[in-house]
C-alpha cells in the first residue's frame, strides 16, 4: 500500500522539484513565456470581441510617465478609445502576448485608438523596461505609473488589459495572456472608435 502511494506521489514530487528548480535558477519567467506563447498559438486564448454588459466608468484621475520620466495626466486620453495593458518585464505571460499586441498596434489608426502599455515594474527598473522594449523592437507607447493608480487598476494578476470607450467606460477587460491580433478584436476596436 505504501509503495503504491509512493509511486503515485513520484510524478508530483518530480514536477514540484522542476518548479522549485526553475524558480531558484531564475528561469521560471522564461519557461512561463514559452508555455504561454505556445498556448496563444492554439487560438484558444483569443481576446473576446464583445462589449461588457455593464460598462463601468473609468477613473482618469492619475498620472503616468513615459520611459524618459516625463509625467502625463491620463486625462489626456479622455475622448479616445484606449487599449490599456498592464504588464511587467518579469512576467512571462505578459511577454508572451506582446508580439501580437505589437501587430495589433501596427494595424490600427493611432488617431482613433490609443495604446497605453503600462509597466508595473519598480521605478528603479525603468532602464530595464526601456531596454526590453528596445531589444524586442516594440514601437507601442510604454509608460509606468507615476505614484497613485486608481482602484480599478489594482488588479490581482497581470497581464490585465482594459479597453476604454470614448465616453470613459471600461467596455472590455481581459485577465491573462490573450491574442489580441485577431480580425474580430480589430473590428471591435474599430467599431468603438467609429461610434
Amino acid at each position: 500500500m505504501i509503495m503504491k502511494l509512493m509511486s503515485g506521489l513520484k510524478p508530483i514530487l518530480i514536477a514540484l522539484l522542476i518548479v522549485v528548480g526553475l524558480q531558484l535558477s531564475g528561469f521560471m519567467g522564461t519557461a512561463s513565456f514559452y508555455a504561454h506563447s505556445a498556448a496563444l498559438r492554439t487560438g484558444l486564448f483569443n481576446a473576446s470581441a464583445e462589449k461588457m454588459k455593464k460598462p463601468k466608468t473609468f477613473d482618469y484621475n492619475f498620472m503616468i510617465k513615459d520611459l524618459e520620466g516625463t509625467k502625463i495626466s491620463f486625462e489626456k486620453f479622455r475622448g479616445k478609445v484606449v487599449f490599456l495593458n498592464m504588464w511587467a518585464t518579469w512576467c512571462g505571460p505578459c511577454r508572451a502576448e506582446m508580439a501580437d499586441i505589437q501587430k495589433l498596434y501596427n494595424s490600427v489608426d493611432h488617431d482613433k485608438v490609443v495604446f497605453v502599455m503600462l509597466s508595473i515594474d519598480d521605478d528603479k527598473n525603468r532602464a530595464k523596461v526601456g531596454s526590453y522594449v528596445h531589444n524586442k523592437s516594440f514601437t507601442f507607447p510604454v509608460f509606468m505609473p507615476s505614484g497613485y493608480l486608481p482602484e480599478q487598476l489594482h488588479v490581482p494578476s497581470i497581464p490585465t488589459t482594459f479597453v476604454l470607450s470614448k465616453d470613459g467606460k471600461i467596455i472590455a477587460k481581459e485577465v491573462g495572456s490573450k491574442n489580441y491580433n485577431t480580425d474580430n478584436f480589430k473590428k471591435f476596436l474599430e467599431d468603438q472608435a467609429n461610434n
